[in-house]
Protein backbone atom coordinates (compact mmCIF):
# COMPACT_ATOMS: atom_id res chain seq x y z
CA UNK A 1 0.00 0.00 0.00
CA UNK A 2 3.02 2.14 0.74
CA UNK A 3 4.86 1.65 -2.04
CA UNK A 4 1.05 2.77 -4.61
CA UNK A 5 0.86 6.04 -2.54
CA UNK A 6 4.69 6.87 -3.34
CA UNK A 7 4.08 5.86 -7.16
CA UNK A 8 1.02 7.42 -7.60
CA UNK A 9 1.85 10.52 -5.74
CA UNK A 10 5.27 10.91 -7.56
CA UNK A 11 3.68 10.36 -10.83
CA UNK A 12 0.89 12.73 -10.05
CA UNK A 13 3.07 15.50 -9.12
CA UNK A 14 5.26 15.17 -11.87
CA UNK A 15 2.06 15.63 -14.30
CA UNK A 16 1.59 18.58 -12.50
CA UNK A 17 4.57 20.53 -12.48
CA UNK A 18 4.50 19.26 -16.37
CA UNK A 19 1.49 20.85 -17.07
CA UNK A 20 2.22 24.09 -15.29
CA UNK A 21 5.02 24.33 -17.27
CA UNK A 22 3.37 24.04 -20.77
CA UNK A 23 0.91 25.99 -19.47
CA UNK A 24 3.57 29.26 -19.05
CA UNK A 25 4.99 28.55 -22.83
CA UNK A 26 1.94 30.79 -23.98
CA UNK A 27 3.42 33.29 -22.52
CA UNK A 28 6.62 33.39 -24.52
CA UNK A 29 4.97 34.26 -28.25
CA UNK A 30 7.69 33.74 -30.21
CA UNK A 31 10.09 36.07 -28.42
CA UNK A 32 13.43 34.97 -26.82
CA UNK A 33 13.79 37.73 -24.31
CA UNK A 34 10.42 36.56 -22.78
CA UNK A 35 12.10 33.18 -22.82
CA UNK A 36 15.69 33.96 -21.10
CA UNK A 37 14.65 36.06 -18.80
CA UNK A 38 10.52 36.40 -18.43
CA UNK A 39 10.35 39.69 -20.58
CA UNK A 40 12.38 41.27 -17.22
CA UNK A 41 9.13 41.27 -15.38
CA UNK A 42 9.64 38.72 -12.52
CA UNK A 43 7.61 40.73 -9.39
CA UNK A 44 9.30 40.30 -6.07
CA UNK A 45 7.16 37.17 -4.95
CA UNK A 46 8.35 35.24 -7.87
CA UNK A 47 11.89 36.59 -8.05
CA UNK A 48 12.41 35.51 -4.76
CA UNK A 49 10.55 32.50 -5.12
CA UNK A 50 12.99 30.98 -8.15
CA UNK A 51 16.22 32.23 -6.72
CA UNK A 52 15.26 30.22 -3.79
CA UNK A 53 14.82 27.18 -5.75
CA UNK A 54 17.67 27.18 -7.60
CA UNK A 55 19.81 27.07 -4.35
CA UNK A 56 17.80 24.31 -2.61
CA UNK A 57 19.02 21.70 -4.57
CA UNK A 58 18.91 18.45 -4.59
CA UNK A 59 22.70 18.79 -3.68
CA UNK A 60 21.83 20.85 -0.91
CA UNK A 61 18.85 18.64 0.49
CA UNK A 62 20.81 14.35 -0.06
CA UNK A 63 24.45 15.82 -0.35
CA UNK A 64 24.02 17.86 2.98
CA UNK A 65 22.37 15.39 4.82
CA UNK A 66 24.89 12.53 3.82
CA UNK A 67 27.81 14.72 4.13
CA UNK A 68 26.74 16.11 7.77
CA UNK A 69 25.91 12.65 9.08
CA UNK A 70 29.36 10.97 8.02
CA UNK A 71 31.37 14.44 8.99
CA UNK A 72 29.34 16.81 11.39
CA UNK A 73 27.40 19.68 10.55
CA UNK A 74 29.44 22.10 9.05
CA UNK A 75 30.28 18.99 6.19
CA UNK A 76 26.70 19.15 5.32
CA UNK A 77 25.67 22.71 6.63
CA UNK A 78 27.79 24.11 4.36
CA UNK A 79 26.32 23.63 1.45
CA UNK A 80 23.23 25.71 1.82
CA UNK A 81 25.05 28.39 4.13
CA UNK A 82 27.51 28.61 1.19
CA UNK A 83 24.32 29.01 -1.60
CA UNK A 84 22.57 31.14 0.93
CA UNK A 85 25.93 33.69 1.56
CA UNK A 86 26.16 33.55 -2.37
CA UNK A 87 22.50 35.44 -2.74
CA UNK A 88 23.47 37.48 0.20
CA UNK A 89 26.35 38.67 -1.33
CA UNK A 90 25.05 39.56 -4.41
CA UNK A 91 21.96 41.49 -2.89
CA UNK A 92 24.61 43.56 -1.60
CA UNK A 93 26.79 44.06 -4.17
CA UNK A 94 26.11 42.93 -7.61
CA UNK A 95 22.19 42.89 -8.09
CA UNK A 96 21.26 46.51 -8.80
CA UNK A 97 24.27 47.38 -10.75
CA UNK A 98 23.88 44.21 -12.78
CA UNK A 99 19.77 44.91 -13.30
CA UNK A 100 20.45 48.02 -14.73
CA UNK A 101 22.83 46.46 -17.54
CA UNK A 102 19.76 44.81 -19.09
CA UNK A 103 21.52 41.68 -19.96
CA UNK A 104 20.36 38.50 -21.59
CA UNK A 105 23.12 36.17 -20.00
CA UNK A 106 25.91 36.54 -17.64
CA UNK A 107 28.21 36.43 -20.47
CA UNK A 108 26.99 39.65 -21.65
CA UNK A 109 28.98 41.53 -18.79
CA UNK A 110 31.97 39.91 -19.94
CA UNK A 111 31.77 41.19 -23.43
CA UNK A 112 30.45 44.54 -22.70
CA UNK A 113 33.54 44.49 -20.22
CA UNK A 114 35.96 43.04 -21.75
CA UNK A 115 35.01 41.74 -25.49
CA UNK A 116 34.08 39.05 -27.11
CA UNK A 117 36.84 36.52 -26.58
CA UNK A 118 36.74 37.26 -22.94
CA UNK A 119 33.02 37.03 -23.19
CA UNK A 120 33.39 33.13 -25.12
CA UNK A 121 36.01 31.51 -23.19
CA UNK A 122 33.99 32.35 -20.01
CA UNK A 123 31.19 31.02 -21.51
CA UNK A 124 32.86 27.80 -22.35
CA UNK A 125 33.57 27.61 -18.75
CA UNK A 126 30.42 28.54 -17.41
CA UNK A 127 28.50 25.75 -19.53
CA UNK A 128 30.98 23.04 -18.49
CA UNK A 129 30.44 24.16 -14.71
CA UNK A 130 26.96 24.13 -15.36
CA UNK A 131 26.52 20.36 -17.15
CA UNK A 132 28.32 19.38 -13.74
CA UNK A 133 25.91 20.96 -11.79
CA UNK A 134 22.69 19.70 -13.67
CA UNK A 135 24.56 16.01 -13.33
CA UNK A 136 24.30 16.30 -9.55
CA UNK A 137 20.28 16.90 -9.49
CA UNK A 138 19.82 14.25 -11.89
CA UNK A 139 21.37 12.04 -9.85
CA UNK A 140 19.33 12.44 -7.14
CA UNK A 141 16.49 12.05 -9.49
CA UNK A 142 17.69 8.70 -10.50
CA UNK A 143 18.23 7.38 -7.18
CA UNK A 144 14.97 8.57 -6.27
CA UNK A 145 13.34 6.68 -9.34
CA UNK A 146 15.26 3.72 -8.68
CA UNK A 147 14.09 3.81 -4.91
CA UNK A 148 10.20 4.67 -4.89
CA UNK A 149 9.17 4.03 -8.63
CA UNK A 150 11.42 0.82 -8.78
CA UNK A 151 13.06 1.63 -12.49
CA UNK A 152 17.09 1.39 -12.82
CA UNK A 153 19.12 4.01 -11.73
CA UNK A 154 19.72 5.10 -15.94
CA UNK A 155 16.20 4.70 -16.49
CA UNK A 156 15.36 7.14 -13.60
CA UNK A 157 17.65 9.74 -14.80
CA UNK A 158 16.87 9.79 -18.15
CA UNK A 159 12.97 10.07 -17.21
CA UNK A 160 13.40 12.97 -14.75
CA UNK A 161 15.93 14.73 -17.47
CA UNK A 162 12.95 14.31 -20.03
CA UNK A 163 10.88 16.08 -17.65
CA UNK A 164 12.18 18.90 -17.11
CA UNK A 165 13.72 19.35 -20.53
CA UNK A 166 10.29 19.36 -22.00
CA UNK A 167 8.29 22.09 -19.81
CA UNK A 168 11.87 24.36 -20.16
CA UNK A 169 12.51 24.20 -23.33
CA UNK A 170 8.34 24.89 -24.09
CA UNK A 171 8.48 27.41 -21.87
CA UNK A 172 11.71 29.04 -20.69
CA UNK A 173 11.70 31.17 -17.43
CA UNK A 174 8.28 31.92 -17.16
CA UNK A 175 8.27 27.77 -17.09
CA UNK A 176 10.95 28.10 -14.82
CA UNK A 177 9.56 30.36 -12.28
CA UNK A 178 6.11 29.31 -11.90
CA UNK A 179 7.38 25.96 -11.63
CA UNK A 180 10.14 27.14 -9.12
CA UNK A 181 7.16 28.82 -6.94
CA UNK A 182 5.01 25.74 -6.35
CA UNK A 183 8.53 23.35 -5.97
CA UNK A 184 9.93 25.78 -3.28
CA UNK A 185 6.76 25.83 -1.05
CA UNK A 186 6.84 22.04 -1.22
CA UNK A 187 10.26 21.93 -0.03
CA UNK A 188 9.58 24.50 2.70
CA UNK A 189 6.21 22.34 3.84
CA UNK A 190 7.83 19.27 3.54
CA UNK A 191 11.20 20.02 5.67
CA UNK A 192 9.02 21.90 8.54
CA UNK A 193 6.84 18.65 8.81
CA UNK A 194 9.94 16.59 8.05
CA UNK A 195 11.33 18.16 10.96
CA UNK A 196 9.07 18.87 13.78
CA UNK A 197 7.93 15.07 13.34
CA UNK A 198 11.47 13.77 14.26
CA UNK A 199 11.82 16.64 16.83
CA UNK A 200 8.58 15.02 18.64
CA UNK A 201 9.06 11.64 18.20
CA UNK A 202 13.28 11.25 18.50
CA UNK A 203 14.19 14.31 19.98
CA UNK A 204 17.09 15.02 17.59
CA UNK A 205 20.07 13.66 19.69
CA UNK A 206 23.47 14.95 18.23
CA UNK A 207 26.62 13.13 18.57
CA UNK A 208 29.53 14.70 20.84
CA UNK A 209 31.76 16.46 18.20
CA UNK A 210 29.37 16.56 15.11
CA UNK A 211 26.82 19.47 16.52
CA UNK A 212 27.21 23.02 14.63
CA UNK A 213 28.75 24.51 18.17
CA UNK A 214 31.37 22.28 17.84
CA UNK A 215 33.75 24.82 15.81
CA UNK A 216 36.68 22.45 15.36
CA UNK A 217 34.98 21.25 12.26
CA UNK A 218 36.05 25.25 11.25
CA UNK A 219 38.77 25.18 12.95
CA UNK A 220 40.96 22.00 13.26
CA UNK A 221 41.87 20.78 9.95
CA UNK A 222 42.42 16.98 11.32
CA UNK A 223 38.00 17.56 11.48
CA UNK A 224 37.64 18.71 8.16
CA UNK A 225 38.07 22.28 8.58
CA UNK A 226 40.04 23.32 5.20
CA UNK A 227 37.13 20.96 3.41
CA UNK A 228 34.37 22.87 5.10
CA UNK A 229 35.65 26.56 4.61
CA UNK A 230 36.34 25.74 0.91
CA UNK A 231 33.04 24.78 0.26
CA UNK A 232 31.64 27.89 2.19
CA UNK A 233 33.76 29.97 -0.20
CA UNK A 234 33.42 27.60 -3.00
CA UNK A 235 29.51 27.85 -3.00
CA UNK A 236 29.74 31.51 -1.14
CA UNK A 237 31.71 33.26 -3.81
CA UNK A 238 31.95 31.03 -6.88
CA UNK A 239 28.39 30.93 -7.13
CA UNK A 240 28.24 34.84 -7.39
CA UNK A 241 28.97 33.57 -10.80
CA UNK A 242 26.41 31.26 -11.34
CA UNK A 243 24.33 31.68 -14.59
CA UNK A 244 21.09 30.76 -13.56
CA UNK A 245 21.30 33.11 -10.60
CA UNK A 246 22.19 36.12 -12.41
CA UNK A 247 19.40 35.25 -15.04
CA UNK A 248 16.74 35.79 -12.39
CA UNK A 249 18.38 38.58 -11.75
CA UNK A 250 18.06 40.30 -14.56
CA UNK A 251 14.90 39.35 -15.31
CA UNK A 252 13.52 40.88 -11.99
CA UNK A 253 11.23 43.92 -12.57
CA UNK A 254 13.52 46.14 -11.46
CA UNK A 255 16.77 46.68 -9.77
CA UNK A 256 15.13 47.13 -6.51
CA UNK A 257 13.56 43.71 -6.92
CA UNK A 258 16.68 42.26 -7.90
CA UNK A 259 18.52 43.31 -4.51
CA UNK A 260 15.22 42.51 -2.45
CA UNK A 261 14.88 39.32 -4.05
CA UNK A 262 17.92 37.85 -3.33
CA UNK A 263 17.94 38.93 0.41
CA UNK A 264 14.71 36.53 0.63
CA UNK A 265 16.16 33.98 -1.27
CA UNK A 266 19.29 33.67 1.68
CA UNK A 267 16.99 33.39 3.67
CA UNK A 268 14.85 31.10 2.38
CA UNK A 269 17.75 28.88 1.91
CA UNK A 270 18.70 29.11 5.30
CA UNK A 271 15.14 28.01 6.43
CA UNK A 272 14.70 25.06 4.27
CA UNK A 273 19.03 23.70 4.56
CA UNK A 274 19.98 23.67 7.74
CA UNK A 275 17.17 21.64 8.84
CA UNK A 276 18.70 18.87 6.87
CA UNK A 277 22.12 19.40 8.17
CA UNK A 278 20.57 19.02 12.17
CA UNK A 279 18.30 15.84 10.92
CA UNK A 280 20.84 14.36 9.81
CA UNK A 281 22.90 14.53 12.91
CA UNK A 282 20.24 12.15 14.59
CA UNK A 283 19.46 9.64 11.51
CA UNK A 284 22.17 6.94 11.91
CA UNK A 285 20.87 6.40 15.28
CA UNK A 286 17.16 6.44 14.62
CA UNK A 287 17.74 4.18 11.43
CA UNK A 288 19.73 1.67 13.46
CA UNK A 289 17.62 1.63 17.07
CA UNK A 290 14.85 0.70 13.79
CA UNK A 291 16.89 -1.70 12.28
CA UNK A 292 17.64 -0.51 8.85
CA UNK A 293 20.73 -0.49 7.08
CA UNK A 294 20.49 2.35 4.54
CA UNK A 295 21.67 1.48 0.91
CA UNK A 296 21.78 4.68 -0.74
CA UNK A 297 21.23 8.35 0.49
CA UNK A 298 20.00 8.36 4.23
CA UNK A 299 16.72 10.54 3.98
CA UNK A 300 15.72 7.80 1.62
CA UNK A 301 15.97 5.21 4.47
CA UNK A 302 14.04 7.32 6.77
CA UNK A 303 11.12 7.36 4.51
CA UNK A 304 11.30 4.32 3.77
CA UNK A 305 11.50 2.76 7.15
CA UNK A 306 10.51 5.68 9.65
CA UNK A 307 8.17 8.62 9.06
CA UNK A 308 4.54 7.87 7.99
CA UNK A 309 3.54 7.08 4.74
CA UNK A 310 2.19 10.68 3.93
CA UNK A 311 5.04 12.79 5.18
CA UNK A 312 7.22 10.17 3.39
CA UNK A 313 5.49 11.50 0.12
CA UNK A 314 5.74 14.92 1.15
CA UNK A 315 9.11 14.75 1.90
CA UNK A 316 9.56 12.82 -1.89
CA UNK A 317 7.72 15.73 -3.39
CA UNK A 318 10.07 18.48 -1.50
CA UNK A 319 13.57 16.52 -2.48
CA UNK A 320 12.19 16.05 -6.12
CA UNK A 321 11.23 19.79 -6.28
CA UNK A 322 14.50 20.60 -5.51
CA UNK A 323 15.85 18.55 -7.79
CA UNK A 324 13.46 19.55 -10.50
CA UNK A 325 13.72 23.42 -9.75
CA UNK A 326 17.59 23.64 -10.15
CA UNK A 327 17.92 21.25 -13.28
CA UNK A 328 15.42 23.63 -15.00
CA UNK A 329 17.76 26.28 -14.63
CA UNK A 330 20.63 25.01 -15.38
CA UNK A 331 19.11 23.91 -18.29
CA UNK A 332 17.95 26.92 -19.54
CA UNK A 333 21.05 28.75 -18.53
CA UNK A 334 23.46 26.81 -20.06
CA UNK A 335 22.03 26.57 -23.74
CA UNK A 336 20.74 30.02 -23.26
CA UNK A 337 24.84 30.64 -23.21
CA UNK A 338 25.69 28.21 -25.71
CA UNK A 339 23.45 29.94 -28.40
CA UNK A 340 23.61 33.48 -27.17
CA UNK A 341 27.56 33.58 -26.20
CA UNK A 342 29.23 31.03 -27.75
CA UNK A 343 27.48 30.46 -31.25
CA UNK A 344 26.44 34.18 -30.99
CA UNK A 345 23.16 34.74 -31.87
CA UNK A 346 21.55 37.51 -31.01
CA UNK A 347 18.39 38.88 -29.67
CA UNK A 348 17.50 41.06 -33.17
CA UNK A 349 19.02 38.06 -35.34
CA UNK A 350 15.34 37.09 -37.01
CA UNK A 351 14.63 35.79 -40.18
CA UNK A 352 11.40 34.48 -42.05
CA UNK A 353 11.23 31.77 -39.29
CA UNK A 354 10.92 33.78 -36.37
CA UNK A 355 13.81 34.40 -33.46
CA UNK A 356 16.27 32.57 -33.99
CA UNK A 357 18.02 32.98 -30.68
CA UNK A 358 14.90 30.99 -29.43
CA UNK A 359 14.72 28.64 -31.50
CA UNK A 360 18.60 27.51 -31.45
CA UNK A 361 18.13 27.80 -27.38
CA UNK A 362 15.63 25.06 -27.28
CA UNK A 363 17.66 23.16 -29.64
CA UNK A 364 20.53 23.74 -27.21
CA UNK A 365 18.58 22.36 -24.50
CA UNK A 366 18.30 18.91 -26.09
CA UNK A 367 22.23 18.68 -26.30
CA UNK A 368 23.23 20.23 -23.04
CA UNK A 369 20.36 17.80 -20.71
CA UNK A 370 22.40 15.04 -22.47
CA UNK A 371 26.01 15.96 -21.34
CA UNK A 372 23.91 16.35 -17.85
CA UNK A 373 23.22 12.46 -17.92
CA UNK A 374 26.32 11.46 -19.31
CA UNK A 375 27.40 13.33 -16.13
CA UNK A 376 25.27 11.56 -14.47
CA UNK A 377 26.03 8.07 -14.89
CA UNK A 378 29.58 8.86 -15.10
CA UNK A 379 29.73 10.27 -11.28
CA UNK A 380 26.63 9.52 -9.63
CA UNK A 381 27.14 11.38 -6.36
CA UNK A 382 25.05 14.35 -5.56
CA UNK A 383 27.30 16.78 -3.58
CA UNK A 384 30.39 16.93 -4.77
CA UNK A 385 29.21 17.59 -8.70
CA UNK A 386 27.72 21.06 -7.21
CA UNK A 387 31.13 21.99 -5.60
CA UNK A 388 33.06 21.28 -8.83
CA UNK A 389 31.13 23.26 -10.85
CA UNK A 390 31.65 26.83 -8.56
CA UNK A 391 35.18 25.76 -7.96
CA UNK A 392 35.82 26.41 -11.37
CA UNK A 393 33.22 29.90 -11.19
CA UNK A 394 35.23 30.91 -8.17
CA UNK A 395 39.07 29.98 -9.75
CA UNK A 396 38.52 31.86 -12.94
CA UNK A 397 35.28 34.17 -13.42
CA UNK A 398 34.41 35.56 -10.03
CA UNK A 399 37.53 38.01 -10.07
CA UNK A 400 37.02 39.30 -13.36
CA UNK A 401 33.40 40.06 -12.60
CA UNK A 402 33.85 42.41 -9.42
CA UNK A 403 36.67 44.29 -11.33
CA UNK A 404 34.95 45.27 -14.18
CA UNK A 405 31.93 46.43 -11.71
CA UNK A 406 34.48 47.62 -8.68
CA UNK A 407 37.86 48.70 -10.01
CA UNK A 408 38.35 51.10 -13.07
CA UNK A 409 41.96 49.86 -14.13
CA UNK A 410 41.05 46.19 -15.12
CA UNK A 411 41.71 45.86 -18.73
CA UNK A 412 40.05 43.18 -21.49
CA UNK A 413 44.05 41.35 -21.18
CA UNK A 414 44.15 41.12 -17.32
CA UNK A 415 40.56 39.62 -17.98
CA UNK A 416 41.84 36.97 -20.13
CA UNK A 417 44.65 36.54 -18.42
CA UNK A 418 42.81 35.53 -14.73
CA UNK A 419 40.02 33.47 -16.09
CA UNK A 420 42.83 31.52 -17.90
CA UNK A 421 45.18 31.16 -15.46
CA UNK A 422 42.70 30.21 -12.46
CA UNK A 423 40.85 27.46 -14.58
CA UNK A 424 44.17 26.16 -15.54
CA UNK A 425 44.90 25.91 -12.20
CA UNK A 426 42.20 24.23 -10.53
CA UNK A 427 42.28 22.09 -13.53
CA UNK A 428 45.43 20.94 -13.13
CA UNK A 429 44.61 20.70 -8.85
CA UNK A 430 41.55 18.50 -9.66
CA UNK A 431 43.17 16.05 -12.16
CA UNK A 432 46.35 15.85 -9.39
CA UNK A 433 43.88 15.39 -6.22
CA UNK A 434 42.89 11.78 -5.06
CA UNK A 435 39.90 13.25 -3.47
CA UNK A 436 37.72 15.94 -4.05
CA UNK A 437 36.02 17.27 -0.45
CA UNK A 438 36.33 14.42 0.94
CA UNK A 439 35.26 12.01 -1.71
CA UNK A 440 37.20 9.94 -4.05
CA UNK A 441 38.09 11.60 -7.39
CA UNK A 442 36.37 8.88 -9.57
CA UNK A 443 36.28 11.48 -12.28
CA UNK A 444 39.62 11.90 -13.96
CA UNK A 445 42.67 11.34 -11.11
CA UNK A 446 46.67 11.33 -12.19
CA UNK A 447 48.38 9.26 -9.59
CA UNK A 448 51.01 11.07 -8.18
CA UNK A 449 53.33 11.16 -4.77
CA UNK A 450 53.23 14.95 -4.22
CA UNK A 451 49.46 15.84 -3.42
CA UNK A 452 47.55 13.48 -0.35
CA UNK A 453 43.97 13.80 0.53
CA UNK A 454 45.72 16.10 3.59
CA UNK A 455 45.65 18.43 0.53
CA UNK A 456 41.87 18.48 -0.04
CA UNK A 457 39.85 21.92 0.12
CA UNK A 458 43.62 24.46 -0.69
CA UNK A 459 43.00 24.23 -4.19
CA UNK A 460 39.61 25.96 -4.07
CA UNK A 461 41.68 28.24 -1.82
CA UNK A 462 44.78 29.00 -3.19
CA UNK A 463 43.46 29.27 -7.32
CA UNK A 464 41.29 32.37 -7.01
CA UNK A 465 44.26 34.07 -5.45
CA UNK A 466 46.66 33.24 -8.17
CA UNK A 467 44.00 34.47 -10.33
CA UNK A 468 43.53 37.41 -8.57
CA UNK A 469 47.27 38.22 -8.55
CA UNK A 470 47.19 37.68 -12.31
CA UNK A 471 44.60 39.68 -12.76
CA UNK A 472 46.08 43.14 -10.77
CA UNK A 473 49.56 42.75 -12.30
CA UNK A 474 48.20 42.44 -16.14
CA UNK A 475 45.79 45.05 -15.57
CA UNK A 476 48.32 47.52 -14.32
CA UNK A 477 50.39 46.21 -16.83
CA UNK A 478 48.43 46.95 -19.88
CA UNK A 479 48.04 50.33 -18.56
CA UNK A 480 43.64 50.56 -18.79
CA UNK A 481 44.31 50.73 -22.43
CA UNK A 482 41.78 49.35 -24.11
CA UNK A 483 39.51 49.09 -21.00
CA UNK A 484 36.07 50.28 -21.34
CA UNK A 485 35.75 51.78 -18.09
CA UNK A 486 34.25 51.29 -14.68
CA UNK A 487 30.76 49.64 -14.67
CA UNK A 488 29.84 53.07 -13.40
CA UNK A 489 31.29 55.18 -16.16
CA UNK A 490 28.97 52.41 -18.80
CA UNK A 491 26.30 53.47 -16.78
CA UNK A 492 27.06 57.08 -17.78
CA UNK A 493 26.11 56.16 -21.38
CA UNK A 494 23.85 53.44 -20.54
CA UNK A 495 22.52 51.58 -23.74
CA UNK A 496 19.39 49.90 -24.14
CA UNK A 497 18.96 46.39 -23.17
CA UNK A 498 18.22 45.77 -26.69
CA UNK A 499 21.53 47.19 -27.51
CA UNK A 500 23.27 44.76 -25.31
CA UNK A 501 21.71 42.14 -26.03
Amino acid sequence: MTDQIFFWGIIAFLGVTLAIGLWAAQQIKGDSVNYLVAGRGLVLPLAAATLMAQSVDSNATLGNTDLAAEFGFWAGASLPLGLALCLFLTGLFFAKPMNRMGLITLPDFYRVKYGRTTEWLASVIMVLSFSFLLAGNLVAGGFLFQTFLGTSYLTGVILIALIVLIYTASGGLFAVAYTDAIQVAIAFIGTMFLFGFLAMNFNLVIPEGMGPFDLEQLADPAAGAAINWATLLALGLGDIVAIDFMARVFAAESPETAQRACFIGSFGTVLIGVPFSIMALATPDILANAGITPDGPLLFALIQGVVPPALGLLVIAAILSASLSTADGAILGTSSVIAHNIIGIRHDDHNGAGDRLLALTRMMAVVITTLGVIFAVLVPQTGILLLLAFDLGFAGLLVPLVGGIYWPKSTPAGALACIITGTITRLTFFVLMPTMFGTDNTLLYIPNPIFTPDFDGLPTLISPLISLAVFISISLKTGGKGNKGSLQAVHQNQPRPADIS
